[in-house]
């Protein structure tokens, strides 16, 4: 049997992809970028019906705009976010975000674009019985497998990506600035360029905690305070990612 690359390689890049929100203005080769591209073109879809287009964002007035629009919408999260206890607010949220760097001063931005008129291309039992968690739910599942190959092909080039939700709250107005045709979405940003700073350390639960075998090992179910737990120690994780930037 033949690999067609060394795994261990393959595993690096996935686990050292972080959330980088902290640029340097360094421009990007067109030719890396054109490879990050490639990889998103590249994902897999239900159906095949490859749902995705991409927007490359340079122009500093367009990024500006964005990242204004996208303050706006995140003041409201920011009203709703502060109603939990302090030791479960999400850390990008404890105080009012009235800036976005990373979609400011990132080199690029890349819109995805996505067409839900591709999910013809799949079965109708999902669209009348709502399988896979709803009538869109596969639809998302291929945007979401598009974004993260642009994370991860990023990572690969030795630059910094985010994955970027798009709200419907601000959709409209995004759609607007970039001309996207009404019937069309844009799920996700990604803003990608080198990094500004260091990753924080990297946090996953351990495989023996996440694998089952032939059936679920209802010893390592957790219990509503293990998930309680399990959150305050997630949000102090975060907040030193926050506070690195990248």
């Amino acid at each position: 049997m033949v690999q067609k690359m060394p795994i261990d390689e393959f595993l690096g890049v996935i686990r050292s992809r972080r959330s980088c929100r902290r640029f340097k203005p360094d421009l990007i080769p067109d030719e890396w970028l054109e490879k990050i591209l490639e990889a998103g073109r590249w994902a897999m879809s239900g159906g095949n019906g490859q749902p995705w287009e991409f927007i490359v964002i340079k122009d500093q007035k367009t990024k500006d705009k964005i990242a204004e629009l996208a303050a706006r919408d995140r003041e409201a999260h920011f009203q709703i976010e502060r109603t939990r206890v302090e030791e479960l607010r999400h850390h990008g949220y404890r105080q009012s975000p009235t800036n976005i760097p990373p979609l400011r001063a990132a080199p690029v931005v890349i819109a995805v674009v996505g067409d839900r008129r591709t999910m013809q291309s799949s079965n109708l039992y999902a669209r009348f019985i709502f399988g896979e968690g709803g009538p869109a739910a596969s639809y998302f599942k291929n945007m979401g497998n598009a974004t993260q190959l642009l994370c991860l092909a990023a990572e690969a080039l030795g630059l910094g990506a985010q994955w970027s939700s798009v709200n419907a709250a601000w959709e409209e107005s995004l759609k607007t600035l970039l001309d996207v045709p009404e019937d069309l979405c844009i799920p996700t940003l990604v803003p990608i360029g080198f990094r500004d700073g260091k990753p924080a350390p990297p946090y996953r639960r351990k495989l023996s905690e996440i694998v089952h075998h032939e059936k679920y090992d209802r010893s390592r179910y957790r219990s509503g305070e293990d998930m309680y737990n399990f959150m305050v120690e997630l949000r102090r994780r975060t907040r030193d990612a926050y506070s690195q930037g990248v």
